[in-house]
């Protein structure tokens, strides 16, 4: 069977390089256009010949996401754009639309077509159709199970690829496929704009001359009918590989750099574990709970395990996670016992940081009690944004490296 690959969002660079640093395998990112999120940062055509640069010296891959429902007017610069993407060595664009897929073949015909999830692929024979289009990868409905996922892997050649989200905030429509953005506010879910009107609070009101509320909530928060808890395959992922998933991807282009070091650090513990001592990795409470301490709503497993498996949340909003993300890591000098940081939210002197990393140094505890601006000049508060500071530590800390209290 396959390797696993790990598959990260970056909404920019410096996503791409926390990805690929907390150890990703590949990332999937977006242009200025043709994405379905238009509000990340997303990348010109600088940051993509960056973006793959880094990642072909890593051995790694990027995907670029080419997803839009497309209108007729959105093809007169796509030719140019698929052939950038070509000519840099993007290793495989996420396509949905028919006719983007023909023109891709057309006008960029070495590169690499991952069918998206927005495609809707619940069964074998759609999944053989797009085999024969010259599909590489299928990127799987999010309402199949493992039943239904393993049957389709067996229906296809070996060569085709099976990836499926693993993890992070699902759309309460049909994989994907909203109006309510478009209806409320005009701006298309389809077309990279989405709202995210399901995760505003609903109330029924009776049709009658009184206009009267009804109460449907299950406390007194309001219920929330349309937005669906964040998927969660953690203790998953045994079962997904065995169904014929080779590509376990994570959602959130959207999503803080904390977030995406956060989570794919503890898949990517966890999916080596799982190559170490097979499906006993799931014993490691340490996976569970790193998933915790980043943002995040109730859990669930959607429908891969049964049917809908209680995917709709109830409660307000999302956690914030039990903890904050403090600063980034610039360097550290074994001599000095020094670290250079980049603080990112408010820390006092005799504060207890976690340390988030791939190293071995995870979730070491650092006292701050030796703490000075670039100047030598003792910081007691560290409340300046993006302050450059000298932290004392005997816990050595690597470029890259998190601090979270």
């Amino acid at each position: 069977m396959n390797k696993i690959e790990l598959l990260a969002p970056a909404g920019n660079l410096d996503k791409l390089n926390t990805a690929f640093y907390f150890g990703a395998d590949a990332v999937y990112c977006g242009g200025k256009a043709f994405s379905l999120r238009s509000y990340a940062d997303n990348f010109s055509q600088e940051d993509f010949i960056q973006g793959v640069k880094i990642a072909h010296k890593m051995g790694k891959k990027v995907y670029v996401t080419i997803n839009i429902f497309a209108r007729n007017h959105d093809f007169e610069h796509l030719a140019d754009y698929l052939k950038m993407l070509e000519s840099i060595g993007v290793d495989g664009v996420i396509l949905s639309d028919p006719g983007i897929i023909d023109f891709t073949k057309k006008h960029a015909p070495k590169l690499e077509i991952h069918i998206s999830t927005q495609a809707n692929t619940l069964n074998k024979y759609s999944a053989k159709f797009w085999a024969e289009q010259g599909a590489k990868r299928l990127v799987l409905a999010r309402e199949l199970s493992l039943k239904e996922i393993s049957e389709i892997r067996d229906a296809l050649p070996d060569h085709i690829e099976l990836e499926a989200f693993c993890h992070g905030a699902m759309c309460i429509s049909y994989s994907g496929r909203c109006l309510l953005s478009d209806y409320f506010t005009n701006r298309s879910s389809n077309r990279g704009e989405c709202v995210q009107a399901c995760r505003w609070n609903y109330s029924i009101r009776e049709k009658d001359s009184n206009g009267d509320y009804y109460d449907i909530s299950e406390d007194e928060k309001g219920t929330y009918i349309l937005n669906s808890k964040d998927l969660n395959m953690i203790s998953h992922i045994d079962d997904l590989h065995k169904a014929g998933v080779t590509s376990f991807k994570i959602e959130g282009r959207m999503k803080s750099q904390y977030y995406v070091a956060t989570v794919v650090n503890a898949y990517r513990r966890a999916i080596d574990e799982y190559y170490r001592i097979g499906s006993e990795y799931k014993n490691n409470p340490l996976f569970a709970s790193e998933i915790l301490k980043t943002n995040h709503r109730s859990f669930t497993t959607a429908y891969t395990l049964a049917d809908n498996n209680q995917t709709v949340n109830y409660a307000n909003s999302q956690s914030n996670g039990d903890r904050t993300f403090i600063a980034n890591v610039l360097e550290y000098d074994n001599q000095s016992k020094t670290a250079i940081i980049e603080m990112r939210n408010r820390f006092m002197l005799g504060d207890k940081l976690e340390v988030l990393t791939p190293s071995d140094q995870l979730n070491k505890v650092i006292t701050v009690d030796n703490l000075t601006n670039l100047d030598n000049i003792p910081v007691t508060d560290a409340k300046i944004v993006q302050e450059k500071l000298i932290l004392k530590t005997d816990i050595p800390l690597f470029s890259g490296d998190i601090l979270r209290k």
